[in-house]
C-alpha cells in the first residue's frame, strides 16, 4: 500500500510529474494506493500543470477509485477547542 498524503500542496516540477506518472502507472490495477488532498479533483489538472500527463495520471488514479469527499471543519480545529478531559473520552 502506498499512501500519498496531502497531495497538491505545491506545484509539481516536470521531474516530479514524470515520477508520479511512473509510480502510478507501475501500481495501476495491481497494488493499492491512497491519495489524500485538500485540493478538489477538478483542480488536479491545474496542479499537475501538464494536460497530457494530468490525463494519464488521473485516468489511472480515478479509474475504479473509491472517492470520499469530506465536508465540515477540520478535525484539528475541532479538537483544538476541546478541553483535555474531552480529548480523553
Amino acid at each position: 500500500m502506498l499512501i500519498i498524503d496531502d497531495g497538491g500542496l505545491e506545484k509539481l516540477t516536470l521531474s516530479q510529474r514524470n515520477d508520479l506518472l511512473e509510480i502510478i502507472e507501475d501500481r495501476h490495477a495491481t497494488q493499492s494506493t491512497i491519495v489524500t488532498s485538500q485540493l478538489p479533483i477538478k483542480k488536479w489538472h491545474a496542479y499537475i500543470n501538464d494536460a497530457t500527463l494530468a490525463d494519464a495520471i488521473l485516468d489511472r488514479i480515478i479509474h475504479n477509485a473509491h472517492k470520499l469527499e469530506l465536508k465540515g471543519d477540520s478535525m484539528r480545529k475541532i479538537r483544538s477547542s476541546l478541553t483535555e478531559d474531552e480529548h480523553l473520552r
